[in-house]
């Protein structure tokens, strides 16, 4: 399992276009990925669960990462939310 934390810097947040891309990116892999925000958790290639987390700019989101192909999918969404959140 691999746990990393990211500062969201989109100034609107996770909004519908980048929670449904972030969706897309997180239904590539075989690993189970979680965004965290304060005391929810919900799956990260659920599009409705992610908008539903409320998450602001400024918001600190903790992202764990498990399974077979764990190193692949958290370098992906690693990258994917350095380059559009």
């Amino acid at each position: 399992m691999k746990t990393f934390e990211y500062t969201i810097k989109d100034e609107l947040g996770i909004h519908a276009r980048p929670a449904g891309m972030l969706a897309k990116t997180a239904k590539e892999f075989d690993s189970e990925i979680t965004i965290t925000k304060g005391e929810k958790t919900v799956g990260a290639a659920k599009l409705m669960a992610l908008m539903g987390l409320g998450v602001k700019c400024g918001d600190t989101i903790t992202v764990t990462v498990n399974g077979g192909d764990e190193e692949t999918a958290f370098e992906g969404i690693k990258t994917f939310l350095e380059n559009n959140l």
